[in-house]
């Protein structure tokens, strides 16, 4: 993938290799290291070479491009599977000591024995964890054996990517948040009979929080769709942008999307964190949480899935500021959450279904997140999800499992799914896309295509079943 050192002298030095090639070898390469900066500067008295480098890095080349400075050079992600509860008990000692970060579950309060548990090891850390694992006689494998590499595989060849218009978009490449909005706009633009964008308020570094409505008209019933809560999942943009895709493609061949786009309206937020998303592209691919900052702390940024008003910062999410599940300082104290929460309060009489997309786990999940009860229209729900699964597995043989959250994933309080579903709205679904973890977050580009094609008709599955009537036992599940 890199030139060699000599390739890059010769590469420079023909100079009608020009513009293209100067800021592939500086921004691609050589912003890994100043001193080669300084040398090429020097050695060719190109004026122009910075500014090409300042253009490339913010215009240009996503973060993904320059490999994140190498900063995970070495590092791991084991999946380590106690057998018992002596064994979680020295698990959570070691990974406290480590201070690893969670893949799955995302805390140690969650670690449960005979459940798998992926966690990211820093590369100074790898020996001593190994050892102590070993010692503890804890079943553990090497999922990735070296991150930064695994990194390069997704994302290395995206500085040479051209940049095109929306007739020409990639739909099979993962995509920074400047070029989503581009693109949002563009959709909005070239399909106004069918998409309309508004923003529903600011982040917390000023960015809009843009949201498309897609449908004929301002129907009775609607559908929202919500992606990239956690920065770090990139299938979830990609997902919703490709549901867009789809929709309006297939709307006047497809007899079931023509249905469900004269008859429903969908609400898409394609990049819910846009901070956080931005953070990932550019500084740290695995930052989960957003972006705000309180003053007392160091530690920055709210878990999105734990800020909502249901069973706020109970099981299942942290009061530490410095934890990847931080709860934040009070509900709905992020203003990317708040948003989201008054337009679905405002809107809660036309939304029947809400649908968060996140990663990774191949699972579809429902309420409720913050206890093990069963909701009172369970029955409908249920055949909802069962619906979705069975649609999902018609395109690949892809199998995802379905339930309540509580007891398919984990205990947890705070979440979307929950808020929704309390505040009237009676399908609240979250997706984890593929895989189940042998790529994690770093679900390489290829396999884009399958995973959206098999999520779109699970949604397809769940949106048409809105426009039938499901009738609920008549007996009511009462809480345990």
């Amino acid at each position: 993938m890199w030139r060699s050192y000599q390739e890059r002298m010769i590469l420079l030095r023909t100079g009608s290799a020009r513009l293209s090639g100067i800021m592939e070898v500086v921004s691609c390469s050589l912003m890994f290291s100043s001193r080669l900066i300084v040398v090429h500067q020097s050695a060719f008295r190109v004026p122009a070479l910075l500014t090409s480098v300042m253009i490339c890095s913010s215009l240009l080349c996503p973060a993904g491009a320059f490999l994140y400075n190498n900063r995970y050079v070495g590092d791991q992600v084991l999946r380590i599977i106690p057998t018992n509860e002596q064994e979680v008990r020295a698990l959570k000692g070691i990974l406290g000591l480590m201070k690893v970060d969670f893949w799955q579950p995302n805390s140690a309060s969650l670690i449960h024995p005979n459940r798998s548990v992926d966690v990211h090891v820093k590369n100074h850390d790898i020996r001593g964890m190994h050892e102590r694992l070993t010692d503890e006689k804890i079943q553990y494998q090497v999922l990735i054996s070296n991150l930064q590499k695994e990194i390069e595989k997704q994302t290395g060849h995206r500085f040479s990517r051209k940049r095109r218009a929306e007739s020409q978009y990639d739909y099979e490449v993962y995509h920074s948040l400047e070029e989503i909005q581009s693109w949002m706009f563009e959709m909005n633009r070239t399909q106004p009979d069918l998409v309309a964008l508004f923003s529903i308020g600011k982040s917390y570094e000023g960015r809009p929080l843009y949201v498309l409505q897609l449908g004929k008209g301002n129907q009775k019933k609607a559908v929202w769709i919500d992606c990239g809560v956690h920065a770090r999942e990139w299938i979830g943009p990609a997902f919703c942008q490709w549901f867009v895709k789809e929709a309006i493609n297939s709307y006047q061949y497809d007899s079931a999307m023509t249905k469900l786009l004269n008859q429903l309206s969908f609400y898409i937020m394609p990049v819910f964190n846009v901070d956080g998303y931005h953070y990932s592209w550019n500084t740290d691919r695995f930052w989960r949480k957003t972006r705000s900052k309180i003053r007392k702390f160091h530690c920055r940024g709210v878990d999105a899935n734990r800020n909502w008003k249901v069973k706020w910062c109970d099981e299942g999410a942290s009061s530490h500021p410095c934890d990847d599940t931080y709860c934040g300082p009070f509900p709905e104290s992020e203003p990317e959450v708040k948003a989201v929460a008054k337009f679905l309060r405002k809107n809660k009489k036309r939304i029947k279904a809400y649908i968060s997309i996140h990663a990774y786990a191949q699972m579809l999940l429902y309420p409720y997140s913050y206890k093990y009860a069963m909701i009172p229209n369970f029955n409908c729900v249920e055949s909802a999800a069962s619906s979705a699964v069975k649609a999902l597995y018609s395109a690949y043989g892809v199998r995802y499992r379905y339930g309540p959250a509580s007891t398919t994933l984990y205990v947890s309080s705070g979440s979307s799914i929950d808020w929704a579903y309390k505040n009237g709205i009676p399908y609240a679904f979250a997706f984890e896309l593929r895989d189940t973890g042998y790529f994690g977050f770093l679900l390489p580009e290829s396999l884009i295509k399958p995973t959206c094609t098999e999520t779109t008709r699970a949604v397809k599955a769940i949106a048409s079943g809105l426009l039938k009537k499901c009738n609920p036992d008549k007996d009511r599940f009462q809480n345990i």
